[in-house]
This record gives C-alpha cells, structure tokens and sequence, in this order.
C-alpha cells in the first residue's frame, strides 16, 4: 500500500539550490520554461524561466539530445546538464544541457515580446493579455513585492496576537452604505457585495480581541480614474482595549517598519530590479486635517474648496510638504469631519465636529482610513438616529453592543494603492493582477 508523507524529494533543482549546493562541474536536472533563446551558431543560450529568477543553459551541437528549433519561446522543459560558473550568466552560474525532455510545446507564438527586459507595450495590451504580460520578469516582480506587503500585514500582526478571520462578501446590509453598492438578488432577496469587512470585524473583537483579514472588497464606483478599482484587496485590522485612536496608528506604523525590512532582507533581488526606492517608516509624522489644509495652502497657494474632505491635490501637496518639511514618505492626517465619516466613527469628545479617525497618506496618495470606532450601544443608536438611518439589516451587529465591547478601533488599507506608490506606478491596474473596473471584466 502507498501512503503520502509529505517528505517526498524532488529531483530538479530550484536556482537557490544550485547556488547553495556549490554544484559547479556536476550533474544536475532542472525544469522551467524557454524564456529567450540566442542562436550563436555552434552553440546558444537558452534562459530558462523559473519561480526564482532567469537560468542560462547552453544548447551545443552534437552535445544536446534535441533540435534547437524545438526549443521555442515557451516551451516548457526538464533537461540534464552540468553546472559551469559563469559570471556574465544570470546569478553567475549556467547549466551546460544534455539531455531534455520537452514536457509541453506552445502552438501559438507570443502575443507580446515578454523576453525583454521591459516590456515596452500599452497598459491596456498588458491587460488584455494578463496571463502572458506577467511572465516577464519585471512585471512578474511588481507582484513578488506586493506579497511582502501582505506577507508582512500578516505576520507583524500575528505577532501581535491578532487573530485571522474570513467574512462574508455577500451581506443584507453594506458597513458605509451609499450609492456606490453592488447590488444582487440573494434566493429572491435582496443583497449586496460588501464595501468593507467592517461590521464582522467589529463583531469579531467581541470574540477574540484583534482580528484580521486579507480579501477583497467591492465599490460600485463609476469614476474611472488611475487611483481607483471597483474590487480590490483591503487589508482589514481590528483591534479591542484600545486607549486612543492612536493605537491603531501606532499599530500601523509597526507593520510598516516591519514590512520595509522584510522588503530588504527577502525581496533585496526586486527591490534592485525595479528600482524601488524603499521607504522610511521608523518615524510619521502626524497632523490633523484642517491644519494640514491651511499648511498645504499657506506654503503652495492651493484653494481650499472642500472644507470636509481632502481632494486628490491636497493629498500630494500634503505628501510634498512632509517630505521637503522632514523627509517623511508617510503623513498621518487626523480628525476627519463627521460629515464626511461613518456612522461608526467616533466623534472627538472636545469637538464633536470631527472624528477620532485618520487616513495615511504615502507620497502624496491615501493608502489608509482608519479610526476609533463607538462601542457604547446608547451612542451608536443616536448616532444613527442623528442620520435618520433605519436598523434593519443589521440587528446582529446591533446585537453585539447591546451585550457590550470594549473601546476599539481599526483600519482598512488598499493593498493595490500601497504597491503603486512603493513602485513609483502612476496607475493601479499596473500593479493589480486582473483589475476589474468599468470597462473590464476579463480575463
């Protein structure tokens, strides 16, 4: 009988096993795809594809058991060949191939010339040929750094004794309500697709104190602009026994000098690809809203027009002044008026104008809202009362006060945004694997 262990050794080799197995002049397998291929006569390099990186292998004649015309861009195969160092080869090593199994054969040539180093093509070619764009290195990089940042939300979290949820995306009732909703038919009911994990997680701190999640959300927005997704990933974080809203920012701010170091201790080889400059995150500096307005506007002439909100400008202009100011990449904006918050949020007790809440803004783009939420069920009433909102719909999150919560507060973070502004892109989709806006619903 054949029993499963987990323990099983694979034969091919992955490129840091290569480079740590001091494996020069021996005998190796590896398998990976035909990423270019440079005929030179007598013999040509073959690059292999691989999840690590680029690998060189070198076909010669008379020497490898297959044709060269058979190796095409693409194609996908295990080889066996001896290792010979070689420093202009990528991570200096190469495999001189002799033996190959071809494993699969492309039937139709590739739609964009992902070999290239950058792939100089239209955004919109990269998209509608998504699962082709990202085998080129580069754009496949984009990706490998936005994993660090949630790789890096999880485990600083974790360390922090937060515990991982999972909630609905189907929902009778949406946390912020509003007209940007998606709107279903649930069994001949009506729902919706949730904006935000909001309502769960506040429940969940009930049950476990800090949570988290990591999913997507969903915005009906008809805007279709270069900051905005109509479903993108949240990092979601909540979190009981708070003394202030400023626990949560400083919670925030240990994530992010958590994750910069993650980015140079694992991701260094995309870090330097890219080009990213890493950002600095040991100290952010925090302002509240109406003073950052008159900052913004006192330094730069800009209008202020919108006394409740920050427009687009204001956000970069903000961003310019921290950074000439203190070299800051992050600004914490704080107080945001109740006009322009939740019913949730909770008001600022010497100002009931404004909120406990912020947003964080990394050069010059909100990345962040987040706030100290009302856990008193006599004040969530009137706050709704205030708002003439009606309780139907959410009668367990209701239910969840009346048998009391501890003072609390959170934050939810566009995962898609924070990769923008780290890589220097000027438009979400580049860095969102199949964005999904107005006008695309494919692949």
């Amino acid at each position: 009988m054949k029993f499963m262990t987990g323990n099983t050794k694979k034969e091919d080799l992955e490129i840091s096993q290569i480079l740590e197995g001091n494996l020069i002049g021996e005998k190796i397998t590896v398998s990976g795809a035909v990423h270019t291929v440079r005929d030179m006569g007598e013999v040509a390099f073959v690059v292999l594809r691989k999840r690590e990186g680029l690998l060189q292998t070198v076909y010669e004649n008379n020497v490898t058991d297959v044709d060269l015309k058979d190796l095409r861009e693409g194609t996908v195969i295990r080889a066996q060949g001896i290792v010979n160092g070689e420093d202009r080869a990528p991570n200096g090593v190469e495999v001189r191939l002799e033996h190959v199994e071809i494993l699969a054969q492309p039937v139709e040539a590739m739609p964009l010339p992902i070999g290239k180093w950058k792939l100089k093509t239209s955004l919109e070619a990269k998209l509608n040929y998504r699962p082709v764009s990202l085998r080129n290195v580069r754009e496949r990089a984009k990706f490998r750094l936005q994993e660090a940042i949630a790789r890096g939300f999880r485990d600083y979290l974790h360390e922090q004794g937060f515990t991982e949820i999972h909630t609905p995306k189907i929902a009778a009732k949406s946390a912020e309500g509003g007209a940007n909703l998606f709107r279903l038919e649930y069994f001949h009911k009506p729902a919706v697709l949730q904006q935000s994990p909001q309502f769960y997680k506040q429940m969940m701190v009930g049950v476990f104190d800090r949570v988290f999640e990591v999913a997507p959300v969903f915005r009906a927005e008809k805007h279709n602009t270069k900051r905005h997704l109509n479903e993108y990933t949240s990092l979601d974080m909540e979190m009981g026994y708070i003394d202030s809203f400023e626990d949560i920012m400083e919670m925030e701010t240990g994530f992010l000098k958590y994750t910069v170091e993650l980015l140079k201790k694992d991701y260094a080889k995309e870090i330097k690809m890219l080009g990213v400059e890493v950002p600095n995150a040991d100290k952010i500096p925090v302002v509240r809203f109406d003073e950052a307005k008159k900052q913004v506007s006192e330094k730069y002439g800009h209008e202020i027009k919108n006394p409740y909100d920050l427009e687009p400008e204001e956000e970069q202009l903000i961003g310019r002044y921290y950074k000439e100011e203190c070299d800051a990449d992050f600004v914490f904006v704080t107080h945001y008026p109740s006009k322009k918050r939740p019913f949730y949020a909770m008001d600022d007790p010497e100002d009931t104008e404004v909120t406990l809440s912020f947003d964080l803004l990394f050069r010059g783009l909100e990345v962040t809202t987040g706030g100290q939420r009302i856990h008193d069920y006599n004040m969530l009433m009137e706050k709704m009362a205030t708002r003439n909102m009606e309780e139907e719909g959410m009668e367990q999150y209701l239910a969840c006060f009346k048998h009391g919560m501890p003072p609390h507060g959170g934050l939810g973070i566009g995962l898609e945004r924070m990769t923008m502004q780290l890589l220097g892109e000027e438009n979400v989709r580049e860095v969102t694997l199949f964005p999904r806006d107005l006008g695309r619903l494919t692949p």
